[in-house]
């Protein structure tokens, strides 16, 4: 759904590795490509991940659209080699393999309960699951990271921060935090559960234990704040212009999400109206918001698919990952046979990792929706539009002011 701040993916889990390219950039926005190591770094992280991450050191070369640690306002491209595949040439060969067996093509004719395999197998008329698996993996998300990681260096050109933590793992819950504080990420990151709530992240790590010890996996929470939004980002004036639509198109398309909320989300459907919908009261000093603050914030940022300049709050539900090391049952395609689901390796919770991706995916949309918003083909240009918008939303004039 993204219309002015664009990105496309290429390539598989082990081939050679994963290609993002990036439209709609301005020109002159300050980059380094250590921004974006810095993000796909964070991705890799967390207690419960799998041997790939200690094979993979992501950091992403930039192949174009970026000289002298400025944007020039064309196509960027960012290259993520997979150093696993030196260990699949032959099974991720481009040309064939005629005289390659199944076992050293890697074939897979058990599909896994609740991943792509089987739908794609049909959908799409193959015979062999890792035609499917290698694109679905997770390990597209790299790329989507190192995206996301240039529209946040936008988005910081105009006070705007995304962070993330994790809320819960399997049935273990953390207590609220605040999670508007400045330095989110850095409080989150210092956890290897990036949970907020250093009891509860003890509790996760057991749980994680358990369940790897167990062949099994587990899913949960995670909660991704935006701070610094100004009003009047997305419209009421089209389903396909709401920002609540947007940013919930975007959350789910992350490989094994589930469920968003944005605000209270569901709990709000528990509630009177009087406890759920924010009172506004005047504040001439906040100038993103027009001088206006909502008392609360149970709204998550969003009236109407339309940022109110409070803080942006989405709250997304991943599922057990589907890959477990002690097989479901499942069906052999070839032979229409009861069997065990393939054996992939994989991780036994990656909700830390996913909530990096649902930094990612929020700040897409958001430079998307501030490309669409202010426009511009410098830097320079949007924050001029920028900064007349505040002039304007800021302009009325009251009598006790």
């Amino acid at each position: 759904m993204l219309r002015h701040f664009t990105f496309h993916t290429a390539g598989e889990s082990h081939g050679k590795g994963m290609l993002v390219v990036i439209g709609g950039v301005p020109a002159g926005v300050p980059i380094s490509p250590a921004d974006i190591a810095a993000d796909l770094s964070r991705r890799q992280l967390g207690f419960g991940r799998g041997g790939r991450m200690a094979i993979e050191q992501d950091a992403g070369e930039v192949l174009s659209g970026i000289r002298l640690g400025e944007t020039l306002g064309s196509p960027i491209t960012v290259w993520i080699p997979n150093r696993d595949h030196e260990n699949w040439r032959v099974a991720m060969s481009v040309e064939p393999q005629p005289d390659a067996d199944d076992e050293t093509l890697r074939r897979v004719h058990l599909p896994r309960p609740g991943h792509a395999d089987l739908v794609g197998l049909l959908k799409y008329g193959r015979s062999d699951a890792r035609d499917i698996l290698e694109r679905s993996s997770a390990r597209e998300t790299s790329a989507r990271v190192a995206a996301g990681a240039v529209a946040r260096r936008l988005l910081s050109e105009f006070g705007i921060a995304v962070g993330s933590h994790v809320t819960r793992i399997g049935a273990v819950e953390a207590i609220e935090f605040d999670a508007m504080a400045p330095g989110l990420n850095e409080r989150a990151d210092r956890s290897d559960v990036r949970c907020l709530d250093a009891a509860a992240a003890d509790r996760m790590r057991v749980a994680i234990r358990e369940a790897g010890d167990m062949g099994d996996t587990l899913g949960g929470v995670f909660e991704v704040v935006a701070t610094g939004i100004p009003v009047g980002l997305g419209s009421h004036t089209s389903w396909d212009r709401r920002l609540d639509a947007r940013i919930g198109a975007a959350m789910l398309g992350i490989q094994a999400i589930k469920g968003v909320e944005i605000g209270l989300g569901f709990r709000a459907a528990a509630l009177t109206g009087s406890d759920v919908h924010d009172e506004i009261e005047r504040r001439a000093e906040r100038r993103g918001s027009g001088g206006y603050h909502r008392r609360r914030n149970n709204a998550g940022g969003l009236e109407g698919g339309t940022t109110t300049g409070e803080p942006v709050v989405v709250r997304v539900a991943m599922k057990p990952l589907s890959s477990l090391t002690r097989p479901l049952d499942s069906v052999n395609v070839q032979t229409g046979r009861p069997a065990k689901a393939e054996r992939e390796r994989s991780d036994v919770c990656a909700v830390p990792a996913a909530g990096v991706v649902g930094e990612a995916m929020l700040a897409l949309v958001l430079a998307d929706a501030m490309r669409e918003k202010f426009g511009g083909d410098a830097l320079s240009d949007m924050r001029a539009s920028w900064e007349a918008y505040l002039a304007r939303i800021n302009s009325a004039e009251f009598e006790d002011e």
